[in-house]
């Protein structure tokens, strides 16, 4: 098996070809153009043979699809926390309403002390309905903001709790489906 190997090696060894001792050495040439077709009457962009408008219309003309696109995704942005909102002010009623009328069960069964105590959470969650639905949504953005700086443990408490819920939502969801 060893003098296969060495004979292998000689064989690789006499198909390499030694350049001549006064040749110097000569990069290849760089790819050009990439792909990139260029009219023939112009030069490539960047180059040295390019116009200098021609540049400049060009970057110009990114940065106003930049900023359109940029423009287009705010709005769209904006549109989806505006339903958000909507949808967040409608939820937060339904379960007002719920906490509301569970108040008069909870009345028989545990006491009106506990009933009261539905009442309230009902008027509470009413109330913070109310005021989702009179704010603007920069208005709410900058809510939470405050209240993430001002309590950081208690946002990420309720972060982790709205996820947890939402997970289950979703779960519960997928399971009836299946």
């Amino acid at each position: 098996m060893a003098d296969t190997d060495t004979a292998a090696r000689a064989q690789d060894a006499a198909d390499l070809e030694t350049p001549p001792a006064d040749a110097s050495f000569r990069p290849a040439e760089p790819l050009k153009d990439q792909g990139v077709q260029f009219e023939p009457d112009e030069a490539a962009p960047g180059s040295a043979d390019a116009p200098a408008g021609r540049t400049a219309e060009v970057k110009q003309l990114v940065r106003d699809n930049a900023a359109k696109i940029g423009g287009e995704a705010g709005d769209r942005a904006r549109a989806f926390a505006e339903q958000g909102k909507v949808r967040a002010g409608d939820a937060l009623g339904q379960l007002s309403r719920m906490l509301d009328d569970a108040a008069g069960q909870v009345d028989e069964k545990l006491g009106a002390q506990y009933g009261d105590y539905a009442r309230q959470a009902a008027g509470r969650v009413s109330g913070f309905a109310d005021a989702v639905a009179a704010k603007d949504v920069d208005e709410l953005v900058d809510d939470v903001r405050g209240f993430v700086r001002a309590s950081p443990a208690a946002a990420l408490g309720i972060a982790a709790a709205l996820g947890f819920a939402v997970a289950r939502l979703v779960q519960s969801g997928l399971d009836e489906r299946a």
